[in-house]
């Protein structure tokens, strides 16, 4: 598959997926469309599919204006149905979705939304997380528990090491400052944070990452327990550093 990063919105990412044996194409959690129908034309690829991997405007935005410039298709939780109108399939766990030859399953991750899912291209070693999993972070927890999230972090860290992470936000830089304090004594995230703030101070971005470094640097993903976790989203929400 073919992966374009799309900035949008001041840190969002849309991800534009191209198939090539099948020449289709779908977006994931288009926040505005305009770019994403450019990205596509430019390439000579035709938008044939959104996935959704929850409601909120940032990810759902691009929707209705994408769906009537391609005539594609809307995928997204069936658990969120009410609130993104453009949806044409509601999926829950387990559930296969598929952009031409490829094959992803839906994983429900609830504790950002009730009804979050991400997308998990086995064969491949991908992984679209939305708001659940970020680099050196997680989402905040405005619909769900501690308890979901702390079992989300259980399931993902369980995927291959080497599965690329495709998170929604350009979040790194201020996760990794708050895990340098979460985690004083971990050289590996002093570290990563020297390549961040290299790679920010360039205008690059620090997205995709992948399991295996989350393991090494990523607080919540390496919370022991929902309590602890509990404890270092409530110190992340309140942190000013």
């Amino acid at each position: 598959m073919e992966i374009v990063r799309i900035p949008a919105l001041s840190d969002n990412y849309v991800w534009l997926v191209h198939e090539p044996g099948s020449g289709e194409t779908m977006v994931v959690d288009p926040a505005v469309a305009e770019p994403v129908l450019e990205a596509a034309e430019a390439r000579g690829w035709r938008i044939s599919a959104i996935w959704n991997t929850h409601w909120h405007p940032d990810h759902t935005g691009g929707n209705a204006a994408i769906k009537e410039a391609t005539g594609a298709t809307v995928t997204g939780p069936a658990a969120e149905a009410d609130r993104i109108p453009t949806l044409d399939r509601g999926v829950g766990e387990g559930d296969i979705v598929r952009l031409g030859g490829q094959a992803a399953r839906v994983l429900e991750v609830p504790a950002h939304t009730s009804g979050h899912i991400a997308f998990h291209f086995a064969d491949e070693r991908v992984l679209f997380a939305g708001d659940t999993l970020f680099a050196m972070g997680c989402g905040r927890l405005f619909e769900g528990t501690a308890d979901q999230m702390f079992a989300n972090m259980v399931r993902l860290r369980e995927l291959p090491h080497e599965t690329q992470v495709y998170c929604a936000h350009e979040y790194t830089q201020s996760n990794g400052r708050y895990a340098r304090v979460a985690e004083p004594g971990n050289a590996a995230i002093a570290q990563r944070m020297e390549e961040v703030d290299r790679l920010r101070a360039a205008g690059e971005p620090t997205v995709p990452t992948t399991i295996g470094r989350e393991l090494e640097t990523n607080p919540f993903l390496r919370a022991t327990s929902a309590e602890r976790l509990a404890e270092l989203r409530a110190a992340k929400d309140a942190f000013r550093g």
